[in-house]
């Protein structure tokens, strides 16, 4: 893979031969113009299409072996796989915040600011999955609806946590937390009072406890402790900027 210099962040962790991932960065790269300068992904968030038409096939040109499978992201918990015998056509837009693939060359997207964003690879680098949990998808089980959609079994899957709104820095209210504790008490680490009715909350701490409750083991869950919201030099955040743009975490298996 020829990387983008200055407007990608690798995935930090020990990916099986052959298996590529990594988060774009805000700039480094692109066309779009305020608040969405430069390398906005997202085709949804208000940009000139056009400037996301060229930033996305500047991405292309840089060491992607194919188009990537974006998706229209609804904060829900659906998966669709793309394998060989299963691609949509090019250009569209399943609706899914998940996707799967065992098909070489296939390029998996999912577009964040403020999102977590996971990569999962099987250990035998055969399969690899792309992951959108806000924390409604999180609360509503996306990283388990993923791994229950691979074929690897999850005590063989590895997992990278893509930059997310970090917990110093993002403050939720009483629906989101009590969405997770009414599942799960031991939830309730994740969350640090800050005024009456209000917890920053810590979306990795979340995303690592739903992943070992579904099998992975804590040492192959990579990343986590970056913060979009306090990084604006190299992060879009909604939360922060309201009006911006998109990352695009990306995961494909060399052809």
């Amino acid at each position: 893979m020829s990387a983008v210099p200055g407007a990608i962040l690798p995935a930090n962790w020990p990916a099986p031969a052959g298996v590529h991932a990594f988060t774009t960065l805000r700039h480094g790269a692109g066309v779009s113009a305020p608040p969405f300068d430069s390398f906005n992904l997202g085709a949804r968030c208000g940009d000139d299409s056009e400037a996301v038409r060229a930033n996305r096939a500047e991405l292309q040109r840089r060491g992607l072996p194919a188009a990537p499978h974006w998706l229209q992201q609804v904060h829900g918990t659906g998966v669709i796989r793309f394998d060989a015998a299963s691609l949509p056509g090019q250009g569209d837009e399943p609706e899914a915040d998940a996707a799967v693939t065992a098909s070489a060359g296939t390029v998996l997207a999912i577009l964040t600011a403020d999102c977590l964003s996971v990569v999962f690879a099987a250990k035998d680098g055969r399969e690899v999955a792309a992951a959108h949990a806000g924390w409604r998808g999180l609360a509503g089980g996306v990283l388990e609806r993923t791994l229950e959609a691979m074929h690897a079994p999850a005590t063989q899957v590895l997992a990278w946590l893509g930059p997310a709104a970090g917990p110093q820095a993002y403050e939720i209210g009483a629906e989101v937390r009590d969405a997770f504790l009414a599942e799960d008490a031991s939830a309730g680490t994740a969350f640090v009072p800050t005024r009456p009715g209000h917890w920053t909350v810590d979306l990795y701490a979340l995303a690592r406890i739903r992943l070992r409750r579904a099998g992975m083991a804590d040492a192959d869950i990579h990343g986590g402790g970056l913060c979009t919201i306090s990084d604006p030099q190299r992060f879009y955040s909604h939360r922060r900027d309201a009006r911006t743009g998109r990352m695009a975490t990306l995961v494909w298996i060399d052809p």
